[in-house]
């Protein structure tokens, strides 16, 4: 007979074949438990498992996933240690060997020079949230943020940081619009929010331009030869000064 499951309470079953759902807070029975439960139990535990399709279509998803992860190892991650008392921020790469991680970081935030990334570092993390100081959540995000663009110097990591700067404080403002309780309230987030989406944007379009003029060239399509005149193929220097005598 199978137990009653109230909801207010977990079901009781073997820890050894319990699995609990931490979303939800309700608990599963592995495959091996259901094999050896009556067909009645079978049949009332199968209606709450996914369909063929859906458990082919997450098994993809995972392999593809995967797949993807494996083409970029990302950075370690760091560590704050904010002292409340002295005020002071103590920032730490999460790496076994410092050295180690501190050149996997630079590498992929695209930074050579060591001054650059300690003040780099610093700025992400200050960034804090929710009236925190420091949170490790909120620096390391930005970090994944700024490596996933992948920048190539310390400009495009920049921008890339304003960015996910930018980004968490559109998100703090959008937060508080869906939370106004009058009109001033909506009208002042609005407008925050309005001006940060503007200026993600624009940063985006400043990388764009930036990374264009690396690869920018000249393509001439078409090239029209009146009768008695000449083509130059190729490049052309003009030299400036005089009347063109020698």
């Amino acid at each position: 007979m199978v137990p009653f499951e109230d909801p207010s309470e977990p079901f009781r079953a073997d820890p050894s074949v319990l699995i609990r759902d931490t979303n939800t807070n309700h608990s599963l029975l592995s495959e091996a438990d259901m094999s050896k439960s009556s067909n009645k139990t079978d049949a009332k535990r199968t209606s709450r498992t996914k369909p063929p399709q859906t458990e082919v279509v997450d098994s993809e998803a995972i392999e593809r996933l995967v797949a993807k992860k494996s083409k970029r190892v990302p950075g370690p991650k760091l560590k704050l240690d904010y002292d409340e008392e002295a005020r002071s921020l103590v920032i730490h790469v999460d790496h076994e060997d410092e050295a180690a991680g501190i050149a996997r970081s630079m590498l992929e935030l695209g930074i050579t020079d060591d001054r650059v990334f300690d003040g780099f570092l610093s700025h992400m993390a200050a960034l804090g949230e929710n009236g925190q100081v420091a949170s490790e959540r909120a620096t390391n995000f930005a970090l994944g943020f700024v490596a996933s663009i992948e920048p190539r110097d310390e400009v495009e990591a920049m921008l890339a940081a304003q960015m996910a700067a930018t980004h968490q404080a559109s998100m703090m403002m959008a937060r508080r619009l869906n939370h106004v309780t009058n009109i001033p309230q909506q009208d002042a987030a609005e407008r925050a929010f309005n001006k940060l989406a503007r200026t993600y944007t624009t940063q985006m379009d400043a990388l764009k331009r930036y990374r264009a003029k690396a690869q920018q060239t000249v393509r001439v399509e078409r090239v029209t030869v009146n009768e008695g005149g000449q083509a130059i193929v190729g490049s052309v220097n003009h030299e400036g000064g005089g009347d063109g005598k020698k």
